[in-house]
């Protein structure tokens, strides 16, 4: 078991660091219009995943097997994957750089991010909720789809109370902000606006 208590400061650090890459990404990016379309939908199905998710979850109040829990242990967390690949295909960097950038961020959420999240996030909800983890930990995957949903799903409807206090429209606002910036930059690249 993991009882070692979150680090806030250290939580602040990593999401303010992700937060400057992010804004270097968006700032030296340049969109090509093939590559655009294709990030554009690789972020638009990861914040569908994620809309999805966060209208179901209640945080440490309730084991969530709802929606795309029915699916996955962790839909918000592929959702961000689909969004990071996204974000690195759509900035086109020079040299290469929005590979190197993809290939990084894969690196750190498979080597670091989803292993961490998967030793911990586990314990917890085990303490939390018992059998009922258990058995939903066993039948559905940690990250990718089953097509089979699971059985013993609740049929909690989507809730856009919820969605909102986990805060997603933040995300969604920053991703509609980041897109329309690289549009423009494409646009005025090519003397179009």
């Amino acid at each position: 078991m993991n009882d070692k208590p979150y680090n806030r400061v250290l939580g602040n650090l990593r999401r303010a660091a992700l937060g400057l890459l992010l804004v270097a990404l968006i700032w030296i990016g340049r969109p090509s219009p093939v590559l655009f379309a294709i990030g554009l939908l690789l972020v638009v199905l990861g914040e569908s995943v994620r809309f999805w998710a966060a209208g179901h979850l209640l945080k440490t109040q309730e084991l969530v097997t709802s929606g795309p829990y029915r699916h996955t242990r962790n839909p918000l967390y592929l959702g961000r994957l689909f969004i990071l690949t996204g974000l690195c295909i759509m900035a086109n960097l020079p040299r290469g750089g929005s590979w190197i950038a993809l290939a990084l961020g894969w690196v750190f959420f498979f080597g670091y991010y989803l292993p961490r999240k998967e030793r911990v996030e586990p314990d917890r909800l085990r303490r939390q909720h018992g059998e009922a983890y258990e058995r939903y930990r066993k039948a559905v995957p940690a990250l990718f789809p089953t097509p089979r949903a699971y059985q013993g799903g609740s049929p909690q409807p989507w809730s856009a109370a919820r969605m909102l206090r986990n805060r997603e429209h933040l995300m969604v606002i920053g991703l509609v902000f980041a897109t329309l910036f690289w549009l423009w930059r494409m646009l005025a690249e090519r003397g179009i606006v």
